[in-house]
């Protein structure tokens, strides 16, 4: 599975959506204390293609139509600076504000879903992706439908497929292993 470059070099944010596409869309959901709580389990190889991205020049953002603690953290683990949870899920305005802050163009931006709430930015935007296990509506309308399911490592698949069609997978990799193969600065933990 491939992607044409000149469509690949000209993408300069990724959008994600959460619920299905960073977690395999489900919720542990329960209460301690009289305060409500909410797990999600994301897979680490995701987060280190997401790392991988930013390291490459390519601006990330989630836009989820779930308010969660969960994601808000997990946007600050990964240096996530756009992260927008709109409960109504009215995503395309959000994506589109999100583009205007960042003077990106639709034309230059990718959006990964799974399910309806995503069809209107994946309409819209140059490089339209579904993981694995996506509403056929959304497999319909995406350029590139992935092997692996949300929460399973789709991310990180998407992310190599694009890096590779820029021709940057290999010295981006090369920059990683170099800058985790070095002792850590003198004082640091």
């Amino acid at each position: 599975m491939s992607l044409p470059q000149d469509l690949a070099v000209q993408i300069r944010l990724v959008g994600f959506d959460v619920d299905g596409v960073l977690t395999d869309g489900g919720i542990f959901l329960g209460a301690a204390g009289g305060e409500r709580l909410e797990f999600k389990r994301y897979d680490i190889q995701d987060g280190l293609g997401i790392h991988l991205l930013k390291e490459c020049g390519i601006r990330v953002a989630i836009v989820t139509g779930r308010e969660s603690e969960s994601v808000r953290m997990r946007a600050a683990e990964l240096g996530i600076e756009d992260c927008v949870q709109d409960p109504e899920a009215r995503k395309l305005p959000a994506f589109e504000k999100v583009l205007i802050r960042n003077g990106v163009a639709l034309e230059e931006a990718a959006f990964v879903g799974d399910d309806l709430p995503d069809l209107g930015i994946l309409r819209s935007v140059a490089l339209p992706v579904a993981v694995a296990n996506a509403a056929d509506e959304v497999k319909d309308a995406s350029m590139l439908v992935l092997k692996r399911k949300g929460g399973e490592g789709a991310v990180r698949e998407f992310v190599e497929i694009l890096l590779k069609a820029r021709g940057e997978w290999t010295d981006a990799v090369e920059r990683y292993v170099e800058e985790r193969s070095r002792a850590a600065p003198t004082g640091a933990a």
